[in-house]
């Protein structure tokens, strides 16, 4: 069996890992965790030497020790105690609870015998192969010897049910971590989403809201916010494009603009919360249709909404629907007119994502801009739309390495949807395409004649962003016109 080995320094020392290629994802990571005595709820990223994150995976590519890998806890628990104190705990509540039920009920619930059930087994687990994953082995049953990567059985494919209750599982054990150095990286338009799994991601919404001071301002509690954030992750569809990853996204931009402008020292704290949670909510329930298909195929949402921005009212309606459950309400402390202030804000915001009012939005802001009043509340009102906008669509802010993988996800999307219409005999959307777009001709008249006109006018604004996101936009066009034009002069040199 082919192996790999991969250096890395944890804690001040150097250290080496040895693993197949038949090695599962999640033994990997169980190695490294083992290595830097981490937790199981622990938050590990691996680092190349030029600092920039690599994935934890079986496709991890095999070095040498002077090329070593950094591993780092990025987030720990520092209140966390021993295991074996924290399993004894659990195990005191679970016989206090199975005494009560008892008394009450006469037997003891099925649910508290499979979690007695749990925590044995994991006490035997711990027993026997503590620290044996960091080695690289693995317990093989048949005959009680140790065996190098023993392949595990198959686990049975989840339900979505299943898969967002074990999410919401990982994200609870997880939300108590104090993440330390990220937590600045997750201020600026660099940040890497690939590299984050989707708990990790709700752990990292949570130190947003945190950090941004909504849960002292305005009275949240963070179980009320930890459930909301879950039914935001519910409602995004598994598609390839306008999924919870792109919501995590623009939520992330949106926080980073906040801090790089300096908009907590220029805008009220409601206003904050007005776009930090319409750039979460602004794509809720997508079906990976925009709203072009919608009206031409007379869909639900199109009758619904009266061929009236269908999708992101639809959106709207989906987040207070989420806000309506008491448990999920992050609103419910604040009165009535603070309410109806950010409901109003939140609707005005994901509207503006409407790609069909993006020059209508932008002309209103080129006429204000010259002589821009945060006093002014019309003004705020449209800098607020700008700021969803510009985060909705800043993929190309980012570095090349995280943008592009996002063109693949969306020209997927488009032609899915170009297809669909195909099938169905619709107006066939020109820039969806299959037979007609390129990669790099998607791109180029959409940075050219959409993104450099808005990001130049919020940088007039803004002159700091000059260099987190209008250069890298100028960069990435001058990428895709090279890729058009390298595409253009292989196909004429193919004709006959």
């Amino acid at each position: 069996m082919t192996t790999k080995i991969i250096h890395f320094m944890v804690n001040g020392r150097l250290e080496q890992a040895e693993f197949g290629a038949d090695c599962s994802a999640a033994d990997v990571k169980d190695l490294f965790r083992a290595a830097a005595e981490a937790g199981p709820h622990h938050i590990l990223k691996m680092y190349n030497r030029n600092g920039s994150l690599v994935n934890i995976s079986p496709r991890l590519e095999a070095n040498s020790e002077d090329t070593y890998y950094q591993l780092e806890v990025v987030a720990s628990d520092l209140q966390s105690v021993a295991m074996p104190t924290e399993l004894d705990s659990m195990e005191y509540r679970l016989r206090h609870l199975e005494t009560k039920v008892i008394e009450e009920v006469g037997k003891s619930p099925d649910i508290i015998c499979e979690l007695k059930s749990q925590v044995e087994s994991f006490k035997r687990k711990l027993e026997s192969v503590e620290h044996l994953s960091w080695m690289g082995l693995f317990r093989d049953d048949a005959n009680q010897q140790l065996s190098k990567f023993s392949p595990k059985p198959k686990t049975p494919q989840l339900s979505v049910q299943e898969e967002h209750q074990q999410v919401r599982r990982k994200f609870l054990n997880m939300s108590s971590l104090q993440v330390t150095e990220v937590r600045e990286h997750l201020k600026t338009p660099i940040f890497d989403n690939w590299q984050w799994e989707e708990a990790e991601m709700l752990v990292l919404l949570q130190v947003m809201y945190t950090d941004l001071d909504f849960l002292t301002a305005f009275h949240i509690e963070l179980e009320v916010l930890q459930n909301f954030l879950f039914e935001v992750y519910c409602h995004y569809n598994n598609i390839p494009f306008h999924n919870f990853q792109h919501c995590f996204c623009v939520t992330q931009m949106m926080y980073g603009l906040i801090w790089l402008t300096d908009l907590r020292n220029k805008l009220s704290r409601m206003d904050l919360l007005i776009m930090l949670t319409s750039a979460l909510c602004h794509d809720l329930d997508h079906p990976g249709y925009n709203n072009v298909y919608q009206i031409n195929a007379q869909t639900d949402l199109a009758l619904r909404y009266n061929d009236i921005s269908p999708l992101e009212n639809h959106h709207c309606a989906v987040a207070f629907g989420i806000l309506s459950k008491p448990e999920c309400n992050i609103l419910k402390n604040l009165t009535s007119e603070q309410y109806k202030h950010i409901r109003g804000g939140m609707i005005k915001c994901i509207l503006a994502t409407d790609m069909a009012r993006h020059n209508e939005i932008l002309n209103k802001f080129k006429i204000m801009q010259p002589a821009f009043d945060f006093r002014n509340k019309d003004h705020k009102e449209v800098l607020m739309k700008i700021m969803v906008k510009v985060s909705d669509i800043s993929n190309e802010a980012r570095p090349m390495a995280v943008a592009e993988p996002w063109l693949d996800c969306l020209l997927q999307e488009f032609f899915n949807q170009s297809d669909t219409e195909k099938l169905k005999g619709l107006p066939v959307t020109p820039f969806m395409d299959r037979d007609k777009v390129s990669k790099p001709s998607s791109q180029t008249n959409f940075i050219r004649f959409v993104l450099l006109p808005l990001f130049t006018e919020l940088t007039k604004l803004f002159p700091c962003l000059e260099q987190h996101i209008l250069e890298p936009v100028r960069r990435a066009l001058e990428y895709y016109s090279d890729m058009e034009r390298a595409t253009k002069e292989e196909e004429g040199g193919t004709k006959p």
